[in-house]
């Protein structure tokens, strides 16, 4: 772990008051996360916002559709989870408040917790048990959420795609940079999704051609968001079954992308990703491994929020995969006949990106 963390983690720092306090809370997680969701949702906080000496119960209930009762009951929960404060008889906005309304990441975080994971949550002990995603059911029979993308109900589906956007697209600018510096006129983008990361590839360099390796389903999606955008003549599909290990990898590529990619796939998984990966590449290729790896963050704020994040992977994607401990994640990497190069930290929202080189020695 980065030094901040491992000071955070390594030691008791709580008083035995707020450690009971952290376990009440969590008791009430479920509570507490829906109240702050509606705060949010009904406009409450904003009115608190814009107040500017605050405002009573009563004014509160002129100004939304709910009763005096449901007012009352979501700002007292309020008050005493710490979104908002009391004085003089009036309700105001506390600091925490103000990051539920105007942090982006925490609104993005939200919405993906109600849209996807809330309900399938309940069924987190039984992936734990099984190693799948039994939580996925609430939507229907997938194996994984990643056949299921397309079949989503709308709101899962646009919660899904922003939060899955967000965390990458702040990383972009910097991963190019990382990326081209190498000059590659061949891209392999492997789970690229919706071609987003091909299209700011082939609007950063004139010629570079990226063939985006994913699901059969997902290169649908992909044609439908790239159609007639800049580059994307540049741009083309290969359609595979990434978990069948006997699909190959095609060969002949300068440089093969994988952005928040492998965590997507438990230990086992990735060693026979990139063993396939490592077979097409020559000793010039390199493979870029963009990933938010939890104990290579600034601050235990976002170390905090990745761990959480795993159990999304357990409940709802694909019951056996997480974000990666850097340790874990290398080592996956040289069992497949990598040796990682060099590592760039601090992109964007916390990624680093891994880039890989076939090992001299691998056959």
């Amino acid at each position: 772990m980065f030094p901040a963390l491992e000071k955070k983690f390594s030691v008791e720092n709580r008083t035995v008051l707020e450690a009971q306090r952290l376990a009440h809370e969590i008791s009430f997680g479920p509570v507490v996360f829906q109240v702050s969701r509606i705060m949010v949702k009904s406009g409450i906080l904003q009115m608190l916002l814009d107040s500017k000496r605050g405002l009573t119960v009563e004014e509160l209930v002129g100004k939304t559709s709910f009763s005096r009762y449901a007012v009352q009951v979501l700002l007292e929960s309020s008050l005493t989870i710490g979104t908002v404060l009391y004085k003089d008889g009036r309700f105001e906005i506390s600091k925490t408040g103000w990051f539920l309304l105007n942090d982006p990441s925490i609104n993005i975080d939200m919405n993906f917790n109600h849209d996807v994971n809330y309900s399938g949550w309940f069924n987190l002990e039984e992936a734990l048990l099984s190693g799948k995603p039994e939580g996925l059911k609430v939507f229907g029979r997938w194996k994984t959420i990643y056949e299921a993308l397309s079949e989503l109900p709308g709101k899962a589906q646009e919660s899904w795609f922003a939060f899955d956007h967000f965390y990458s697209d702040h990383s972009f600018d910097e991963a190019l940079k990382i990326v081209f510096d190498f000059s590659p006129r061949t891209l392999l983008d492997v789970g690229g999704n919706t071609g987003r990361w091909a299209l700011r590839c082939t609007a950063y360099h004139p010629e570079v051609k990226v063939t985006i390796m994913d699901l059969p389903q997902q290169l649908e999606l992909m044609k439908k968001q790239t159609a007639g955008k800049t580059g994307a003549d540049r741009i083309s599909g290969h359609g595979v079954n990434l978990l069948d290990k006997d699909v190959l990898f095609p060969q002949g590529f300068d440089a093969i992308w994988m952005s928040q990619f492998l965590d997507c796939f438990s230990e086992e998984e990735v060693i026979s990703i990139l063993t396939r990966a490592a077979a097409s590449m020559d000793k010039d290729a390199r493979i870029f491994i963009m990933e938010t790896l939890w104990d290579r963050q600034r601050f235990d704020t976002a170390a905090y929020c990745l761990t959480q994040i795993s159990l999304y992977f357990t409940a709802m994607a694909n019951g056996n995969s997480k974000m990666y401990h850097s340790e874990d994640l290398i080592r996956c990497i040289e069992a497949a006949g990598l040796t990682v190069e060099k590592i760039h930290d601090g992109l964007g929202k916390g990624h680093s990106i891994l880039v890989c080189k076939k090992n001299k020695y691998a056959v």
